[in-house]
């Protein structure tokens, strides 16, 4: 398995996984605005994907970055937005070894630490956080304002 950034020739491969997330969360959206919010993402580089693919250049599964700055420690940090890996991948250390390539990005883009949130309901992803060396938070509860 390699894990490398996305890039535009990604887009499509990259398209049909995010898709598939969106569907796993209950909020699935066409094709086309998935394709033109990853665009997006890649084209103004304000995220980074970075996506699984196999040793025949399936795609297996990404993780996607953003940064941000954390008040508290007064330095920046990474907030893993999204993390999926497709049915087919499950079990084989696909979602680990991204998590692991996020660690390593941030590491080297000298980001103070990584957060992320999740389903209550997603506990195979919370038993790979916390094998992982991630701690829930107790202390801080996280709110939504939806807008318009």
């Amino acid at each position: 398995m390699r894990i490398q950034a996305a890039a535009a020739a990604d887009l499509e491969h990259l398209c049909e996984l995010f898709a598939a997330y969106l569907h796993f969360y209950e909020v699935p959206k066409p094709l086309a605005q998935v394709h033109e919010f990853l665009a997006a993402r890649l084209r103004q580089s304000d995220s980074t994907i970075l996506l699984a693919r196999d040793e025949n250049g399936v795609a297996l599964g990404f993780v996607q970055l953003y940064g941000f700055f954390s008040s508290l420690a007064l330095q920046p940090a990474l907030l893993l937005s999204d993390l999926y890996v497709s049915k087919q991948a499950r079990r084989q250390g696909v979602g680990e070894a991204l998590m692991n390539a996020a660690r390593a990005h941030a590491e080297a883009t000298g980001a103070c630490g990584l957060q992320l949130e999740t389903a209550k309901s997603n506990l195979p992803g919370q038993a790979l956080y916390e094998r992982l060396g991630y701690v829930r938070d107790e202390v801080f509860y996280t709110y939504w304002l939806g807008l318009n």
